[in-house]
């Protein structure tokens, strides 16, 4: 029983092909480089009113201390925000809201933030996102009396 993709849930932009600012078609994952990243599980306060984003400290550094327009790039369209560095909370603005929302993102989804660009006026991420949902061809396994202690397997 192999996992099929049309299973699990799509947001309505990524249901075309992407394409890239150079019409190259855009790969949904892709292998990070050496450049700096971070992830992000995503819970109730990433994706729920008021919808926030808290950048992980470890990327303080990376990041321009200084509001800054921030680009997410994801499967070749483009969110426009603000990443607020000059505050105690390094976050993205209330726009996050948009590309949570256009990208049907939910709790325990996680998206990856690999940095493409960055300068003290712009800050480019291409984000991968990772579907937290639980594959459908599995839950029947799981709801006909299978616990945490035993294993699924996948053939």
């Amino acid at each position: 029983m192999g996992y099929q993709k049309k299973n699990r849930r799509e947001a309505p932009a990524a249901a075309a092909a992407a394409k890239n600012e150079l019409g190259e078609e855009e790969e949904e994952f892709w292998a990070l480089s050496d450049k700096p990243n971070f992830s992000m599980l995503l819970t109730k306060t990433h994706v729920r009113p008021l919808c926030r984003l808290f950048v992980p400290t470890n990327m303080h550094r990376v990041l321009p201390s200084i509001a800054v327009p921030v680009i997410l790039t994801y499967r070749g369209n483009n969110w426009e925000m603000i990443y607020f560095g000059d505050h105690i909370s390094k976050r993205f603005d209330t726009r996050w809201a948009r590309f949570v929302k256009d990208n049907n993102l939910r709790i325990g989804d996680a998206c990856v933030f690999e940095v493409t660009e960055c300068s003290n006026t712009l800050v480019r991420f291409r984000v991968q996102i990772l579907r937290g949902d639980f594959p459908p061809e599995l839950l029947a396994r799981v709801h006909n009396g299978q616990t945490s202690d035993a294993a699924i397997v996948i053939e």
